[in-house]
């Protein structure tokens, strides 16, 4: 069932997403060679509860950590780990959310350290554009099919592929709410986009095959051929005035 939110529950939502995207950006600038993917889930855990917040994945599903945090060819749900330390020319994709006040805000940035590869930095630039292009979509009207469909044609035209295994999804009261919101999709096809839905688009594009596996930790998706994954995340309110990013930074 889609929970339609109040125009007072959006702003909460907003304030949740906040502490979010901030926590991501901070641990993003303190991305050097060397600092271990623990390190910057305690950077994020330590500022999302310094705002009075929760992280969301924390205990979630027995997640252990604060945020996920996956590296090249980690897909998504990365566990950070002291012994994982990150190199030049590594991507980073950084996965918090935020429980604040009865809601949850949900947002990822893939981050670059030192000097990436021409194809790294191609790869990003267009699952960020993707994203940008869904959220351009998430207007009273449509359908969860024309932001999928945006983001698969964008990224497939570029030669890159859509992870089929995990999908967006709707956030609000919960992390994960109705409706999913996949990366693929048929236009005009899927629920139809109401004034109050909250929803996290977070395109997952992979270098090469879309098949991905999960590692024995049980979390840990990863690319089956081995080549790198790019993941950027919004959480997005429909409203009657268009869509209403409510992870944007404001402290970093």
């Amino acid at each position: 069932m889609v929970i339609l939110k109040t125009e007072r529950e959006i702003e909460q939502m907003k304030k949740a997403g906040t502490i979010a995207a901030n926590a991501v950006h901070l641990a993003g600038k303190a991305i050097e060679p060397g600092i271990s993917t623990l390190e910057l889930d305690t950077i994020i855990r330590n500022y999302i509860e310094s705002k009075g917040a929760k992280p969301s994945s924390l205990g979630y599903g027995g997640f252990p950590n604060s945020a996920c945090i996956s590296v090249n060819n980690e897909v998504i749900h990365g566990i950070p780990s002291k012994s994982k330390k990150i190199k030049s020319g590594d991507i980073v994709s950084i996965d918090v959310a935020a429980f604040y006040e009865g809601f949850h805000g949900d947002t990822a940035f893939t981050f670059t350290c030192g000097e990436v590869s021409k194809n790294a930095k191609s790869l990003l630039d267009a699952t960020y554009e993707s994203l940008l292009e869904g959220i351009k979509k998430a207007t009273c009207g449509n359908r969860i099919g024309d932001i999928s469909s945006t983001i698969q044609t964008y990224v497939e035209a570029r030669g890159y592929s859509v992870v089929r295994d995990f999908v967006g999804h709707g956030i609000g009261a919960q992390l994960h709410e109705d409706p999913s919101v996949p990366n693929y999709g048929v236009p005009s096809k899927g629920v139809r986009l109401l004034n109050g839905m909250t929803i996290a688009i977070e395109p997952m594009i992979n270098e090469g095959t879309a098949e991905v596996e999960v590692l024995p930790d049980g979390w840990t998706a990863v690319t089956k051929d081995g080549k790198l994954s790019a993941h950027f995340e919004h959480t997005v309110a429909v409203t009657s005035a268009g869509p209403m990013i409510l992870t944007l930074p404001d402290q970093v």
